[in-house]
């Protein structure tokens, strides 16, 4: 059964009230207030009342100085007046300063205020869903600016090592100078190369479905543990895997493998390079339907004011190595797809641990 449309009614004569609450209880959820004050705490005390009616001549206040106000400290209420007058200028005052919209003459008629809610609904709903594409425009022109700047910064920049590693080169006959030169030059690469992959990550993301199969997460582990196993033995970082899986867990294994990948990575390259003895660990349970998935690392840890931010796209917590700034963004948009949840502790200079639920599908 569908939820009762909340609407507020304020009005001093307590008999109206009376007959406005008899008249409406069945089709909807009426709100009463007897005075201002007592339908401002209505407002706090039920943030999803959709409509507001109100007597125009209130004791203190008038109706369109109350509309005055709550069009301030509660915009979402449409809000409707009640008048025995039809004096034009006061209706004007009421469009202009309480931005109401529309009014219903007293006495009035059952069918004049269900005419009335229906509107005022259909306009919430508009107005409601006006708000989250301005919400989701905002987002997508927040996001814009850091991509264009990203663009400048981590495309442009690495062309511009490259560039200028060539024109050195030029002027060297030295076969070694020439070594380093070429080194300079991968490292650039390399980063670009990263910067477009984490890119194609991002909008894969953005607008891929979902393609659900039976997922293995030993074998999840098989294809990706190669990738790391050179940087832990060069490094001297031991790696530790425990996989428990002893039922079946569906899901996507795209989303899956990038939500891994882009952890494990995060966990090899943050390392505390004094560290004598540094791990990266991944613990995989599945119980119930429910993958828990453990990343932890020693490394060099997350100040606390940072925790909050290292989802957001192209946030950097550290410049301790290079990042596009996509990696963590990227997680939380895979798990946003798969319905997953991701927690982060850290502890500065001793390391961090990833928790990572993803539900069977």
């Amino acid at each position: 059964m569908a939820e009762k449309m909340k609407i507020l009614y304020v009005d001093d004569e307590p008999d109206n009230l009376v007959g406005f609450k008899a008249s409406l209880r069945l089709d909807y959820n009426i709100i009463t207030a007897v005075n201002i004050p007592q339908a401002l705490i209505c407002l706090d005390n039920h943030p999803d009342i959709k409509v507001v009616f109100c007597d125009q001549r209130m004791p203190g206040k008038t109706g369109v100085d109350f509309f005055e106000e709550i069009r301030i400290s509660h915009p979402l209420p449409v809000r409707i007046l009640l008048t025995a007058y039809t004096d034009v200028e006061a209706i004007i005052d009421a469009i202009n300063r309480g931005n109401i919209f529309r009014y219903v003459k007293k006495p009035w008629t059952e069918a004049d205020i269900i005419s009335a809610i229906n509107e005022a609904h259909k306009y919430y709903l508009a107005n409601s869903m006006l708000s989250v594409k301005n919400d989701e425009l905002q987002r997508a022109y927040d996001e814009l600016n850091k991509f264009a700047y990203s663009v400048s910064h981590d495309i442009r920049g690495p062309l511009s090592g490259i560039l200028g590693a060539i024109a050195i080169a030029r002027e060297i006959d030295d076969i070694e100078e020439m070594k380093e030169m070429l080194f300079l030059m991968v490292k650039s690469l390399t980063k670009l190369d990263t910067y477009i992959l984490s890119m194609h990550d991002y909008y894969s993301l953005q607008r891929g479905e979902l393609k659900v199969k039976e997922i293995d997460f030993n074998k999840i582990i098989e294809d990706i543990k190669p990738l790391y196993n050179v940087v832990s033995t060069t490094n001297k970082i031991a790696f530790n895997i425990s996989v428990e899986q002893d039922e079946i867990f569906r899901s996507d294994e795209v989303p899956v493998k990038l939500i891994l990948n882009n952890l494990l990575s995060n966990a090899f390259k943050y390392q505390d390079k004094s560290s004598k003895n540094k791990s990266v660990d991944v613990i995989i349970e599945v119980q119930n339907n429910l993958a828990t998935i453990y990343i932890k690392d020693t490394g060099i840890g997350i100040l606390g004011s940072h925790i909050g931010e290292i989802f957001n796209l192209f946030y950097r917590a550290n410049l301790q190595e290079v990042g596009s700034g996509f990696g963590l963004y990227n997680v939380k948009s895979a798990l946003s797809k798969l319905n997953g949840q991701i927690e982060v502790s850290s502890v500065l200079h001793q390391g961090t641990t990833f928790r990572v639920t993803i539900p069977s599908i």
